[in-house]
């Protein structure tokens, strides 16, 4: 049964401003890093993300890791893709996380397995993205996907991806409202680095009144940054930040003051912050302190 902690849910729409992170689960069964991670923001963030197979790299269980941040205290947000199982598998992961009390998913359609460490792997992509979003309503209601009763249903606060950044915005709301309609509550978006493109999109989203978290990513170096930027999806940090970095004789001192200012640019007409923190996990209570969220 989970414990009694700060529920995320209860949190949107009322709170003014969210604050979540991201962690990626270990390739292995050494859940210390997690922990140490999960002790250092709680009571800081409202949520922390635990990623499934992000960049289609092998790693423990995400429901296994999500349940372990719920017993350290902190609500987790269950990332769900949709690469790796079929229909059934899927459900079968939504009712286990109802079961184990964890109430929030993030449900994604994944990368690729071609980018990651197994590219041989078959990918599954039964079902999409949006459709998982009407199935996780669907149980929530009491029903699975083919209308089937449920004998106890899941209660289930539903997320998604956004991109404030898509070079067809018109696109990328048709889809925000897609999602919506699907059952989603609440939006994290890609990395923004371009403060007045995410306006243009807030100014838009916000008709919609679904609470949407920016998402920050902690730039850790120049040649980070440049992989990214080559090889990472929907990424584009700037190159007066990169400049910044080489210049920097402090990496994680101008980390905390790029990511500092990043969150002031948005802070404004964003619902909160999504941190990719990358490994810089202990950076976060510095960094929320810094942009006066503490």
């Amino acid at each position: 049964m989970a414990p009694s902690i700060p529920r995320f849910a209860e949190q949107l729409g009322h709170k003014s401003f969210l604050v979540t992170m991201e962690v990626n689960p270990p390739k292995g069964t050494d859940l210390t890093e997690i922990l140490e991670a999960a002790t250092g923001v709680k009571g800081l963030v409202d949520a922390i993300n635990v990623t499934d197979g992000s960049g289609a790299i092998m790693r423990a269980c995400s429901l296994a890791v999500a349940n372990a941040v719920l017993e350290a205290g902190i609500d987790p947000i269950l990332q769900m893709t949709c690469r790796d199982r079929n229909r059934l598998a899927l459900q079968a992961d939504l009712l286990g996380a109802g079961i184990l009390g964890i109430q929030n998913v993030l449900l994604l359609t994944g990368d690729d397995p071609k980018a990651g460490d197994h590219p041989d792997a078959k990918p599954v992509f039964d079902i999409n993205s949006a459709t998982l979003m009407q199935v996780a309503q669907g149980l929530t209601r009491g029903y699975d996907m083919v209308g089937k009763s449920l004998k106890g249903s899941p209660q289930l606060c539903i997320g998604a991806a956004a991109d404030p950044g898509a070079k067809d915005l018109d696109v990328e709301l048709q889809k925000f409202e897609g999602k919506i309609a699907a059952g989603t509550q609440f939006f994290q978006t890609q990395a923004v680095f371009d403060a007045e493109g995410f306006r243009r999109f807030m100014t838009r989203a916000k008709t919609y009144g679904k609470p949407v978290l920016a998402g920050v990513l902690l730039v850790k170096s120049a040649k980070m940054a440049r992989y990214m930027n080559e090889h990472v999806w929907g990424i584009h940090v700037p190159d007066p930040l990169i400049e910044r970095l080489e210049r920097s004789k402090d990496l994680r001192a101008e980390c905390v003051a790029i990511t500092r200012e990043l969150i002031e640019a948005v802070r404004d007409v964003a619902d909160g912050i999504h941190l990719y923190a990358l490994g810089w996990e202990d950076l976060v209570p510095e960094i929320l302190r810094a942009a006066s969220l503490v």
